[in-house]
C-alpha cells in the first residue's frame, strides 16, 4: 500500500538510498537548528475554522506570470535528482506536468534544460541559477532557458558559498560517478572530495562569486526579458530593496535549513516579507512544508505559493516519477481538504483570520551537532 501522507515516503526513501545520499538530502548546516525550527514553526499555528459556508466547489488554483497552476505549489530547485532516481530531472518534470505544479530546475540540474522542457512539455517551469564567477557560463545559461521556454530566473542569493554541513563533511561527501550538472561546461563541475571534506562546499568556494551586491543584478537584467525571483529573503529590508531594484518577485527561504544555521523559519520570516513589498509583487516561500495544513497556513499568511522540497525527493527515490507525482497529489489532496473543512473554499478565502499562535515547543529535540 502507498504511503497516504508525503511524509509517509520518508523511510520508504531512506530503506533505498546509501546513507551518505540521505544525509545529503536530509542534512543541514551547523547544528541544524533551523532544519528543525522550519517545521517546528507550523506548529505554533493553529486552524480557526468558520461553519456554515458553501464548500461545495473547492478551487486551489493558482497563477504566477500569467501561467495557470493547478495547485499553489511547486517543485522546489534542487540539485541532482538523479541521486534519487536514474531518470533524474525527467522523471520531475514529468509528476509536476501531471500534478499541474510549477517546476523549479536547478542550476546543478543531472538531465538538458532541453530535455526536462521536452518532458514538462507547456507546464510552467522556471530555472535557478547561482551567481557562478563565469558570467560566460551563466550568459549561456540564461539564453538557453529562454530559448527552451523557462518562464522566470530564480537568482538564490544566500550562498556565496555552501553552508558547513557537518553530515557531508562526516561522510566526505562528493558526487558519485555518472551524476554531473550537465548544463555546465566539465570544468566548472564538483570534484573529489578529501577525506573530512565535501566536495559540494569546496566546489562552491571555487566557482561562486562571494563579490556580487544589488548593482550586479543589471548585469543580469540587460541579458533577458524573463521575470526574475530572488530565492532567500528574510528580512523586510532586502525584500523593499528588491523590489526598488526591481525584482518580480521573492522567495522567502532558508535554504531548507543549509545554509546559516540560526536564521529564522521561513514562516517566521513570511509576514514581514510580505508586508514590505506591493501586492503585485509575489512572494512565494519554502521550507519545512510536509501536509497540505502547512500549506494553508503559508497562504494564509501572505505566501501566493509555495516550494516543496525533500518530500519530492522522498517520492523520487521510492518509486521514480510515479512517486513524485503521487507526493504532489497528496498535497493537492490534504489542501483541499483543509479549504473545505476551514469554511475556507478557495485561496482568496485563505488570510491571517485563519490562524491563532499556539504555545511553541518548550525545546527543540536535538540542540547538539550531528557530528
Amino acid at each position: 500500500m502507498l504511503p497516504l501522507t508525503p511524509a509517509g515516503y520518508r523511510a520508504l526513501a531512506r530503506a533505498r538510498l546509501p546513507a551518505a545520499t540521505w544525509d545529503f538530502f536530509e542534512g543541514g548546516a551547523g547544528a541544524e537548528w533551523t532544519l528543525r525550527a522550519n517545521r517546528a514553526q507550523f506548529r505554533r499555528h493553529v486552524l480557526r475554522p468558520r461553519v456554515l459556508v458553501d464548500v461545495s466547489a473547492p478551487d486551489c488554483s493558482a497563477e504566477l506570470f500569467g501561467a495557470r497552476l493547478a495547485v499553489p505549489f511547486g517543485v522546489a530547485p534542487m540539485a541532482y535528482h538523479q541521486l534519487a532516481c536514474p531518470e533524474g530531472e525527467i522523471a520531475t518534470a514529468r509528476a509536476a506536468r501531471a500534478a499541474g505544479a510549477l517546476l523549479v530546475v536547478s542550476i546543478f540540474a543531472g538531465r538538458c534544460l532541453e530535455e526536462i522542457a521536452e518532458a514538462g512539455g507547456d507546464a510552467p517551469r522556471w530555472l535557478q541559477l547561482y551567481w557562478l564567477r563565469d558570467r560566460a557560463a551563466l550568459a549561456d545559461l540564461v539564453r538557453r532557458a529562454e530559448a527552451a521556454g523557462f518562464g522566470a530566473l530564480v537568482l538564490t542569493v544566500d550562498a556565496p558559498k555552501v553552508a558547513r554541513r557537518l553530515r557531508d563533511l562526516r561522510n566526505s561527501f562528493a558526487v558519485p560517478d555518472g551524476v554531473r550538472a550537465v548544463n555546465l561546461d566539465a570544468a566548472l563541475a564538483v570534484g573529489a572530495a578529501r577525506s573530512g571534506s565535501s566536495a559540494i562546499e569546496a566546489h562552491s568556494v571555487e566557482q561562486f562569486d562571494r563579490s556580487i551586491t544589488w548593482a550586479d543584478l543589471s548585469w543580469l537584467r540587460q541579458r533577458t526579458s524573463l521575470p526574475l525571483v530572488l530565492k532567500g529573503v528574510l528580512t523586510a529590508e532586502d525584500a523593499r530593496r528588491a523590489v526598488d531594484h526591481g525584482v518580480d518577485a521573492l522567495v522567502v527561504s532558508n535554504h531548507g535549513g543549509r545554509q546559516l544555521d540560526g536564521a529564522p523559519p521561513a514562516l517566521a520570516a513570511l509576514p514581514e516579507v510580505v508586508d514590505a513589498v506591493p501586492a503585485d509583487c509575489p512572494v512565494l516561500v519554502d521550507g519545512g512544508i510536509r501536509h497540505g495544513t502547512d500549506l494553508a497556513k503559508a497562504l494564509a499568511l501572505g505566501a501566493r505559493a509555495a516550494l516543496i522540497g525533500r518530500p519530492v525527493l522522498w517520492g523520487l527515490a521510492h518509486s521514480g516519477e510515479p512517486g513524485a507525482r503521487h507526493v504532489l497529489d497528496l498535497l493537492r489532496t490534504e489542501l483541499l481538504d483543509t479549504l473545505v473543512l476551514s469554511g475556507r473554499p478557495t485561496l482568496a478565502d485563505l488570510d491571517r483570520t485563519l490562524l491563532a499562535d499556539w504555545p511553541p515547543p518548550h525545546h527543540l529535540r536535538r540542540e547538539d551537532p550531528p557530528g
